[in-house]
């Protein structure tokens, strides 16, 4: 089939890696020329070491040039800019499959609402789950999910990125996925904070259970179903973010833990993890669907209120007594 991916980051460029192998007509979108170049010469040290990349892919700057007669659109556009893409595509008779993972902060909405607004619901296709684009890119064996209203077009989309190393399930709880895929990133800075305040084991298994109570919660509040949320895109994107040393929303918490301040951090690297935006959007959310999330909440507090880390696990512990949920 006739693909672009628009986004050439390296989530994009894995993703475009998987489908040029899988034998589709692949052409590579992004507003980046040098970054296009780079990507063009088969390697890109800086987004994806050490993995081999294609030289006969096709990349394009031109945005109308690149989505003209494609018949699928792969959006892996950071979510702060999702829909300044979006609106482009209003009309494209193609199917769009989102793989950022992010909330709008302005209407609280998944990417895949977004691009509701632009084309029918049975054409809109979320892709998440646990996967670092450079361990994709190397074909190195990793489990995803895609979800649609449409069973039909999310076994299509199935069918063109499934790889013997990369396997791919389907849902139709798209809302499920996506705010698994979302959520899950915020945890991850607090889970990293925990590192960086020098906590155990115990610490983190505890913080991360209770965390996707919280999750689950949000997101049935938002009409997500419930027990998405232990399935790939919500209990293992989140075991992968908050646990591994690749995960930079765990690497963000782990430097706000040893007391670096969020304008110190952003200063080093201006573009700072999806879980920094998300926290936001996620801790507006929550309060307009009067949902208690009390772990987001102190992160939201760390990133974007100063509060002392020590200070934010001391509140946690010291909240009222309550049954398990």
């Amino acid at each position: 089939m006739k693909i672009s991916v628009l986004g050439a980051g390296a989530w994009g460029a894995a993703l475009a890696k998987v489908l040029h192998e899988n034998g589709h007509a692949v052409t590579l979108w992004d507003i980046n020329a040098a970054l296009l170049a780079e990507l063009k010469q088969g390697r890109s040290e800086r987004l994806l070491p050490g993995v081999k990349l294609p030289v006969d892919w096709h990349t394009e700057t031109d945005f109308q040039t690149a989505v003209a007669d494609r018949e699928v659109l792969v959006l892996a556009i950071p979510s702060q800019f999702f829909r300044d893409v979006a609106v482009k595509l209003k009309g494209h008779p193609g199917i769009f499959v989102s793989v950022t993972k992010g909330i709008e902060f302005e209407t609280g909405e998944t990417m895949s609402r977004i691009l509701r607004e632009q084309t029918s619901a049975d054409k809109v296709v979320a892709l998440s789950g646990p996967s670092f684009a450079r361990e994709v890119a190397l074909g190195i064996p990793t489990t995803v999910s895609v979800a649609s209203d449409s069973d039909a077009t999310a076994h299509l989309v199935q069918g063109l990125f499934h790889r013997p190393e990369f396997r791919i399930y389907r849902s139709t709880d798209i809302l499920g996925v996506e705010y698994g895929g979302a959520l899950k990133n915020v945890i991850a800075v607090g889970a990293g904070v925990s590192d960086g305040l020098g906590y155990g084991d115990n610490t983190k298994a505890g913080l991360v259970t209770r965390a996707l109570s919280e999750m689950r919660r949000l997101g049935v509040a938002c009409g997500a179903q419930a027990e998405t949320f232990s399935g790939l895109s919500g209990l293992g994107d989140l075991m992968l973010t908050c646990f591994s040393k690749q995960s930079r929303n765990r690497s963000l918490g782990e430097r706000l833990g040893r007391g670096e301040s969020i304008e110190k951090i952003q200063a080093s690297n201006p573009k700072l993890a999806e879980g920094y935006p998300t926290a936001r959007s996620a801790h507006r959310l929550a309060r307009q669907k009067n949902v208690p999330t009390p772990i987001m909440d102190e992160v939201h507090a760390m990133l974007y209120e100063g509060k002392n880390p020590k200070l934010a696990v001391r509140d946690l512990i010291s909240r009222a007594f309550k049954a398990e949920d």
